[in-house]
């Protein structure tokens, strides 16, 4: 059985600007991957917001967002502060050396994704997100467009090596339906 893994996961920041995207192998080793994964998460920002119109307040989880094709799709968790985190399921999975393995070619049935076995990595995103907010080293309005482009900020990216570790871990070790 070949099980979906995570391909990509974006914080985007409550003024659409990226905050911090992670790649996951076997796309670490792709030079254009982290264009193309840019581009998927920036055209995800208009179903961010349709969904989150349409949608309880008090429900952060918007679901998946889009089928890309019969490989990747995108879903959506937002914070009540606007910040959105986006994770890119790859559907085909990793082989045990990090490469990628096609259903077709001989990697077997595949687990089908649903909303429940997202929910708990974006669970522990908003957690790492949280910590670093309560760092009191950190200071968020530094990350926003207006900021930069008044010389007052650092640039758009997050640069905190324990929330960059932290989200690189629960994408190593996410798997449909288990706690990460």
């Amino acid at each position: 059985m070949v099980h979906p893994s995570i391909a990509c996961i974006g914080i985007i920041g409550k003024h659409d600007n990226p905050l911090h995207i992670a790649l996951f192998p076997p796309y670490t080793t792709n030079p254009s991957a982290y264009l193309e994964f840019s581009f998927l998460l920036n055209a995800s920002l208009d179903i961010f917001d349709a969904r989150s119109r349409d949608r309880n307040r008090v429900d952060q989880d918007l679901g998946m967002l889009q089928a890309v094709d019969e490989r990747l799709s995108i879903w959506g968790w937002e914070t009540g502060t606007g910040t959105r985190f986006a994770i890119v399921i790859d559907a085909w999975g990793k082989t045990g050396e990090g490469g990628s393995q096609s259903p077709v070619s001989g990697g077997g049935s595949r687990k089908a994704v649903g909303d429940g076995d997202v929910k708990g990595a974006f669970k522990a995103l908003q957690t790492a997100y949280i910590r670093l907010l309560q760092n009191p080293f950190y200071t968020p309005d530094e990350h926003t467009p207006t900021a930069v482009t008044a010389g007052k900020g650092k640039g758009g990216e997050i640069r905190s090596r324990g929330f960059i570790r932290e989200v690189k871990r629960i994408g190593d070790v996410w798997k449909p339906g288990a706690s990460v």
